[in-house]
């Protein structure tokens, strides 16, 4: 049997190879860009270009690879059209693109803002449009889980596309958000006084992550779904088909952000 103190010795080899200068300095580059994610996407951006030829990157290739449609879709480099706005909005209530563009035009969203095909090597390789792919139906996600379009729903939405195709920006943003939330929290969860404290406590952190890893696990596969010819359908009928049962409360809910309420109310 090994002992604890076999264990530790065990551990402790094991970080002495891994922890080196290289691997340091670019645990550090991470976690600078991880840090400004929350006040700029371009970071969420580049975090996921510096994980283009890393070992997770290779594990998402190969998760969704495994699926004939969405290896089909990939090898096709299936480009998502620029987002009509004005026509999206003017859909029916309830319909897919009508609350697209109203829920991201309340908050003043830029429905194409996201990295082209250039940003990822014009598609070059697998890994390439993958991503590229990831970015740019990332806040149809949104739309769909309900989870909100700011940094207390974002750990949500992104842990749906971890638990389906490990992406790992998504996989690292994650783990980094809870550890910079575990040295923050100074008080347990029952003593938050507010919505708002208990929302940046690591405990809701780590529900909020873990209730969007259940969802993914739980639907269907969204990487392959070709939104636009999804646009005209009703919302509520469209997480069904897909098995989603969106957020509809919390500070992670944009169902809760009364400027988005109005603006749907119209």
């Amino acid at each position: 049997m090994v002992s604890a103190t076999d264990w530790l010795a065990i551990g402790y080899r094991y970080l002495d190879r891994l922890v080196n200068e290289n691997n340091l300095g670019r645990l550090m580059e991470l976690a600078d860009l991880a840090a400004g994610a929350g006040s700029s996407a371009n970071n969420a951006f580049e975090l996921q270009k510096h994980l283009q030829r890393s070992k997770p990157m290779q594990l998402c290739e190969k998760r969704l690879a495994s699926d004939p449609a969405s290896s089909a879709l990939i090898a096709a480099r299936h480009i998502t059209p620029p987002y009509a706005v004005e026509a999206l909005r003017a859909m029916p209530r309830g319909r897919l693109g009508h609350t697209f563009a109203t829920v991201l035009g309340a908050i003043n969203y830029d429905l194409d803002f996201y990295p082209k095909p250039d940003f990822y090597n014009y598609l070059a390789s697998d890994a390439d449009y993958i991503s590229y792919r990831i970015f740019a139906t990332h806040d149809l996600h949104h739309i769909l889980t309900g989870f909100s379009l700011d940094t207390f729903g974002e750990l949500g939405v992104l842990s749906v596309s971890v638990a389906q195709a490990s992406i790992p920006s998504f996989a690292f943003l994650d783990l980094f958000a809870l550890m910079l939330t575990w040295f923050h929290t100074d008080a347990p969860i029952s003593e938050a006084s507010d919505p708002l404290m208990q929302a940046r406590n690591v405990v809701q952190v780590y529900r909020t992550i873990s209730q969007g890893l259940e969802m993914g696990l739980e639907a269907k596969p969204l990487f392959l779904v070709l939104w636009e010819e999804r646009m005209e359908q009703d919302l509520d009928d469209l997480r069904h088909e897909l098995g989603i049962e969106p957020v509809r409360d919390g500070l992670w809910s944009w169902y809760s952000n009364p400027t988005i309420a109005a603006a749907l109310a119209v």
